[in-house]
C-alpha cells in the first residue's frame, strides 16, 4: 500500500524543482541534504513514480516529475496569495472577483453581465479574456471565481463545472446611416449591404448562418472577428451592417453613425455563469445569478 501524500514532503520537492538539485534546496531551506533527498524519496513511494532523473552531473524532473511541478506551482502559488485574501476578507478592504470572459462574449454585454456585483464600491475586479476551454482549465483549478460565456459547459467527468442561465438576449442590426441611402427595407437590405459577422467560434455564429439561408439571402461577407468590439467597431466606422445583442443597443443607439435597421427576435444569444460549485459560496457570484 503506497505511503499516505504529505503535503511538506511535496514542498521539498517543489523547491528542489525550483533550485535545480539538492543542494541549493537544502542551502535555501537551512536543512541537511540528506534529510531533504529522504523528503523527496517519500512523496516518490507515495506517487508510486520516481519524479527527478540523473543528467549529466546533475538531475532532471522525469515526466512525471513535470506534470507533479505544474500542480506543486499551481498549489504553491495559490497559498503564496492565501495570506492577501485572508487579509482583505477580514479587514473588509475589499471584495475580490476573478472573473473568467470567455473571448466570444460580446463585450457590452459583459459589463450589463457584470453590472450587480460592481454596485459594491468595495469590489476589486479581475478580469481575464480567454478561450473558452482554457478558461474552464482556470476556473476547475480554483484561479477564477467564475466564467462568463455564451455558451453552457460541456459534461465533462474530469471537471466538476455547473452551468448557471444569466438569460437571452435577441439580436438587432446596426448599419452605417451613409450606406443605407437607396437601400431596401430590412431584412432584403442585408442581401446589398456589407456585413461583418462573428468567427465560428461565437456560439450565434451557426444560428446565424441558418437564418440567413431561411430568409434565402446571401450576405455578402465583409469581415469576420473573434472580437465583438472589434466587429462593432468596424461597424461604427462605415466598414459594413452588423448583429448586436439587445443588451447592447442603449450604447450603441448614442452613436450618430450608425441606425438600428431591424430586430430578429428569433436570433437569440445565451449567457451563462459557469462555477466550480453547485452551491455558489462567493457574495459576489452569487448577486450576479441572483440578478438574472
Amino acid at each position: 500500500m503506497a505511503a499516505p501524500f504529505n503535503y511538506r514532503h511535496l514542498y521539498y520537492f517543489w523547491v528542489v524543482a525550483k533550485e535545480g538539485g539538492m543542494a541549493r534546496a537544502a542551502d535555501r531551506l537551512g536543512m541537511a541534504v540528506q534529510t531533504i533527498s529522504a523528503q523527496v524519496r517519500a512523496l516518490e513511494q507515495a506517487l508510486g513514480h520516481a519524479l527527478f532523473k540523473p543528467a549529466g552531473r546533475g538531475m532532471t524532473l522525469t515526466e512525471a516529475g513535470v506534470v507533479a511541478m505544474a500542480h506543486a506551482d499551481q498549489i504553491f502559488q495559490l497559498g503564496e496569495q492565501l495570506p492577501a485574501a485572508v487579509h482583505e476578507a477580514a479587514t473588509g478592504q475589499g471584495l475580490r472577483l476573478a472573473v473568467g470572459i470567455s473571448d466570444s462574449m460580446p463585450k457590452l454585454v459583459v459589463r450589463h453581465l457584470l453590472q450587480p456585483a460592481l454596485e459594491d464600491s468595495r469590489v476589486r475586479l479581475l478580469a481575464h479574456e480567454d478561450e473558452f476551454d482554457r478558461l474552464l482549465a482556470d476556473l476547475a483549478l480554483h484561479r477564477l471565481d467564475a466564467v462568463l460565456s455564451d455558451r453552457a459547459a460541456t459534461p465533462n467527468p474530469n471537471l466538476r463545472l455547473y452551468s448557471h442561465a444569466l438569460g437571452d438576449a435577441p439580436l438587432g442590426w446596426f448599419a452605417p446611416v451613409a450606406l443605407l441611402k437607396g437601400k431596401p427595407r430590412f431584412p432584403q437590405c442585408l442581401a446589398e449591404l456589407p456585413v461583418l459577422l462573428p468567427t465560428g467560434h461565437a456560439a450565434v455564429r451557426p444560428r446565424l448562418d441558418q437564418w440567413f439561408e431561411r430568409q434565402g439571402i446571401r450576405p455578402r461577407i465583409a469581415g469576420e472577428f473573434e472580437d465583438s468590439a472589434l466587429l462593432a467597431a468596424f461597424g461604427r466606422s462605415g466598414m459594413g451592417v452588423f448583429p448586436a445583442s439587445s443588451w447592447s443597443h442603449e450604447e450603441l443607439l448614442q452613436d450618430s453613425r450608425v441606425r438600428l435597421v431591424g430586430q430578429t427576435p428569433e436570433l437569440v444569444e445565451h449567457f451563462f455563469l459557469i462555477s466550480a460549485e453547485r452551491k455558489i459560496q462567493h457574495p459576489l457570484v452569487q448577486r450576479l445569478v441572483q440578478a438574472a
